[in-house]
Order: structure tokens, then sequence, then C-alpha cells
């Protein structure tokens, strides 16, 4: 019932938004094509409604390749700058560093490098994936209870016990707070992704929107990305409930 309440607040606020957003282009007589209305876009969805159905699920399985692709790349390059203390020391500052590069200049790259199958548009997602997954892992490794880790290593635990034991475990929060932030950038990364040459998804679906003028065409789309994004996320935070509260309850 906590959560039903949470949700009302926002809720309502939406709602009150697009009444507001439908009142103001009735009234003042905006054209179409500048600022289309809520009852606009609706038809615009029910009308490409097949179309759409065929951009989404090509953006979404892409989605869900690069995430899983990205989500490997982060935890890999956490767990072996943890276990390599003087490598992170080496690479650590490089990775930040690489977050300053922008994805969208990046890209045409990738494409001269690895032409316009999918594999430019997977590394594009890779790239804005993994980085909030490694950070978040190394971090929550790096904090296990060192009164703890010295106990165990008393205990006769060697490193290997000693990681999959305690610092693993530890770093599962963390890490899932990671994979929500990697899970809401993946589909703006493989929007990014279908614009540099794609015959479908919802980002070749708007770029034609867009050289047509045809904003309520285009509101669909930006629409479905959200939606999207918050199902994802949504998926990614069960499987946090499932893992970390229920490891904590067992």
């Amino acid at each position: 019932m906590s959560r039903f309440r949470s949700w009302v607040p926002p809720a309502i606020t939406l709602v009150l938004l697009i009444a507001g957003w439908q009142v103001y282009t009735t009234v003042s007589g905006i054209d179409k094509w500048l600022l289309p209305s809520p009852a606009d876009i609706w038809d615009a969805a029910v009308d490409q409604r097949e179309a759409l159905i065929t951009h989404t699920l090509a953006t979404t399985g892409l989605t869900l390749y690069g995430l899983l692709a990205g989500v490997g790349a982060g935890l890999l390059i956490a767990i072996v700058l943890h276990l390599v203390p003087i490598l992170r020391a080496a690479v650590y500052p490089l990775l930040v560093i690489s977050q300053n590069v922008p994805i969208i200049a990046l890209a045409p790259l990738l494409v001269i490098w690895l032409g316009f199958g999918i594999a430019p548009k997977i590394v594009v997602i890779v790239l804005v994936c993994f980085f909030p997954v490694a950070v978040a892992t190394l971090d929550g490794l790096g904090r296990s209870d060192a009164l703890i880790a010295d106990y165990l290593l008393m205990s006769g635990a060697n490193r290997r016990q000693l990681f999959t034991k305690l610092q693993w475990p530890n770093a599962l929060p963390t890490m899932f707070s990671g994979l929500k932030i990697a899970a809401t950038y993946s589909v703006f990364g493989a929007i990014i992704s279908e614009w540099l040459g794609s015959d479908k998804g919802i980002g070749r679906y708007m770029i034609v929107q867009k050289s047509a003028f045809r904003a309520d065409r285009m509101f669909v789309a930006i629409a479905i990305v959200v939606v999207l994004a918050l199902l994802i996320f949504g998926v990614v935070a069960l499987l946090e409930k499932l893992v970390v509260k229920g490891r904590r309850h067992a």
C-alpha cells in the first residue's frame, strides 16, 4: 500500500500536465506540426502501431544485447582491477578520462572501423553501460569489513574464498545501483547507435519522422523510449529485490 501511495502524487501530476497540454493546444490553435496535442499524439500512435511494434522490437533486442555485453564488461573490469591493485592504479584514471569522450563523436569512427553491421551499435551501448557498473562494483568490492576479512584469513580462508564469501556478497547492493543506471543508459545508447545507420529501430524511426516534420510521431517515439527504459529499469530493480533482499532474509 505504501508503494502504491508513493506513485499517486507523480501520477496525478502527469495527468494534470497532459490535461494542461491538451487545453493549451486547443485554445491557442498552435499548428500541429509545431506542437501536437496529446490527442494528436495518441492518434499517430494508433495509426503507426504496426510500424512502431516492428521498430520497438528491433530497439529492444539491440538494447538487451548491448546491456548484457556492457554489464559483462563492467563486472569483468571491476573484478580484475580489484584483484590486481597495481592494474587498478594504472587503468582506473584512464576509465574516468574515457567518459569525457562524447559517444556521439566517437560513433562515426566505430562505423569506419567496424562497418555498418550490429558490431558498432553494440560497442556504443557497451561504452555507455560498462562504466557505472564497473565503478559501482569496484566500490562495493573495496568496502568489505576489514575485521571480518582478517578473521576469515586467520581461519584459513584463501583469497578466492575471501572474494566469494565476503567481498562479492558485500558488493551486490552497489553493483545493482550501477546496473540500474546502466539499464537506463542502455536504451539511449541503442537510439544513438541506430542513428549511425539502421534500417529499423526507434532511432531510425525518429530520423525519418524528423525529416518529415511529423512532431506527433516524434513524441510517440520519445514516449516509447521512456517506457522501454522504465521497463528495463523495473526488471533490474526486481532482480535486486530477489537477489539482495532475498539474500538478507536468508
